[in-house]
């Protein structure tokens, strides 16, 4: 089946396969819709590798189902043919006088070239087509950058190259830095984008042709009209995973693919998953906080990953943004609070607002272990005590008295802990999280798993060593730039970040610290899955540390030891929120 290349239907008119040239030759292909009126309006414009012919239904049913039946503001008002993973369904945005953009990444769907994803030649192939779409007779000249995870990852790196007609950009749920917030927690290999780049990107690969999905809206095939054997498709993508796995340390391969917080100037809309432990959180956050533009908004929220996007909330709030920033409206945006968040209660949700982040009334309150009773309390330990575990075991769990009050801890926190290992390293899981006064614990839905702690946060003792320029007392920021092997025995001090959260807990509930050395797991396995990841999910969703190359058993699996008392003061400072 043929398609032509200019077709009106559903009230926009869509240009497919569009031809956009790159520097060196390689043409991207990108799909338009817009107004069916001839005029110049402005573009919200994607780049990524998820294959615009793929629909959203056909390419992650599990997800789009839950959505479409716990949220139908999500699928009202709109025909859902044109809904892609994580980008803007365009029947609700081209009525609104905008012109919407999907270009398949390189390498991906109908786009040729080689695959290497958040490379310079990548960040520099989207900068091109932001600024092609800049100047097309249908563009007001003024190009924004929406979407999730991917299509939010990528927009920090091609701001750092400060594209002249990129005039506003929404970070929703993405990740900035490409060590920490992506591949490496606290120095711990994430085995994530192995498997991803298996599931999510090889299945619509450039060049699968007849072996790949066809468009159920255009009848063309997703991935190009070419059909390659699986040598050549292999040839032309990087090894993800071993890429990853080649480089440990923090260094050039990491920062080419990270902001450059000192030229992020354009006006920003970040928004954060308070689940999204493992990739879809603390990024977000650093965004707000260290990027140059003075004009940034904070959002945070809670649900599955992909929900608050299409919701008729998320959509709402996007194009209150965008509209003030691409067409000049006069929206109230100019008055929008710096940051807004749905703060996270056992049942609900409660939209409020904040001057900025982290909050500044935050009374910041340490919680020492203590050794005899295994307690969180205001008072450190008195005497010299040690506590030990097994690295491959369920570790230490530090619980506090019941909450006196209603208590609210929405921030970051931050651990410090006195260690020593039976071997040269150890890898140090730490686990906030909350119990009911029956004792069980209380878990939530998060952005991927259903069963997600309060918080989370990692180290590798190693990797201990802090860059003091940009630690702060409730973010120690690390430096992963050379490896501190541990003496078997000797203690070392750490200080460990756990990524932000927001919950508000009854009186009578209990606050807890787990230290161990492997990946939390909320109770016994449900066979909780959804279609696009590989493993059960368990607590940490597909976000595991499991690498046994990246954690060989004779050094990560040893006995890793507590050390505490009035000279190993051992602690978790959280973020308390006193009533306004």
């Amino acid at each position: 089946m043929s398609h032509p290349d200019s077709e009106i239907r559903d009230g926009m008119r869509i240009d497919w396969d569009v031809p956009v040239t790159m520097d060196d030759g390689v043409v991207m292909r990108a799909d338009v819709f817009r107004p069916i009126a001839e005029g110049r309006y402005p573009v919200l414009l994607t780049y990524g590798p998820y294959a615009k012919g793929l629909a959203f239904q056909e390419g992650y049913p599990s997800a789009w189902q839950r959505m479409a039946e716990q949220h139908p503001d999500v699928t009202a008002g709109s025909t859902n043919q044109y809904q892609n993973w994580e980008v803007v369904d365009p029947e609700k945005w081209v009525p609104d006088g905008y012109v919407c953009v999907r270009v398949d990444s390189r390498g991906c769907g109908r786009s040729p070239g080689y695959v290497q994803h958040f490379s310079p030649r990548e960040t520099r192939d989207f900068a091109e087509c932001i600024e092609w779409a800049g100047v097309q007779p249908w563009s007001n000249g003024k190009v924004g950058l929406n979407g999730v995870s991917y299509f939010g990852i990528n927009q920090w790196q091609v701001a750092s190259r400060q594209p002249k007609h990129l005039a506003a950009m929404c970070i929703w749920e993405g990740a900035a830095d490409w060590y920490r917030d992506m591949t490496h927690h606290g120095g711990i290999l994430s085995t994530f984008w192995a498997n991803w780049s298996d599931m999510q990107v090889k299945t619509v690969q450039h060049g699968l042709g007849t072996r790949g999905p066809v468009s159920a809206v255009t009848g063309e095939l997703v991935c190009g009209p070419d059909t390659l054997d699986d040598e050549t498709l292999a040839r032309n993508r990087c090894d993800f995973g071993s890429e990853i796995r080649s480089q440990p340390l923090d260094g050039p391969y990491y920062r080419e693919r990270s902001p450059d917080w000192s030229r992020v100037q354009v006006p920003m809309l970040t928004a954060a998953n308070w689940g999204g432990q493992g990739l879809h959180l603390r990024g977000n956050f650093e965004g707000y906080v260290r990027a140059a533009t003075p004009q940034k908004w904070l959002e945070a929220h809670g649900l599955e990953h992909w929900t608050e996007f299409y919701t008729d909330y998320g959509v709402q709030l996007q194009k209150r943004f965008f509209g003030h920033f691409l067409k000049g409206e006069d929206n109230g945006w100019d008055r929008q609070p710096r940051v807004q968040m749905k703060v996270r209660h056992l049942d609900r949700f409660e939209l409020r607002s904040e001057t900025d982040w982290p909050i500044p009334r935050t009374r910041w309150t340490r919680l020492h272990l203590g050794a005899a009773d295994a307690g969180l309390r205001e008072q450190p330990e008195a005497a010299p005590a040690t506590l030990s575990f097994d690295a491959t075991g369920e570790g230490l769990t530090f619980m506090s008295a019941p909450l006196e009050r209603e208590t609210e801890l929405t921030g970051p926190s931050a651990v410090k802990l006195w260690v020593s290992s039976s071997t040269t390293d150890a890898d140090l899981f730490v686990v906030l999280r909350a119990f009911a006064p029956d004792g069980k614990e209380v878990a939530f839905q998060g952005a991927i798993d259903p069963h997600t702690p309060i918080g989370q946060g990692w180290l590798r003792a190693s990797h201990r060593k802090l860059d003091a320029t940009l630690s702060q007392p409730w973010r120690p920021y690390h430096a992963h730039d050379e490896k501190q092997p541990l003496v078997p025995g000797e203690p070392v001090e750490l200080d460990i970040e756990i990524w932000p959260t927001c919950v508000v807990l009854p009186a009578g509930y209990r606050i807890a610290l787990t230290v161990r050395g492997r990946d939390y797991e909320h109770g016994q396995p449900t066979g909780a899955r959804l279609s696009n990841f590989k493993n059960e999910l368990r607590g940490c969703g597909p976000f595991l540390h499991d690498d046994p190359a990246d954690r060989p058993p004779e050094i990560h699996g040893g006995r890793t030891t507590l050390h505490l008392g009035p000279d190993n003061a051992a602690w978790v400072m959280l973020p308390v929120i006193p009533p306004a």
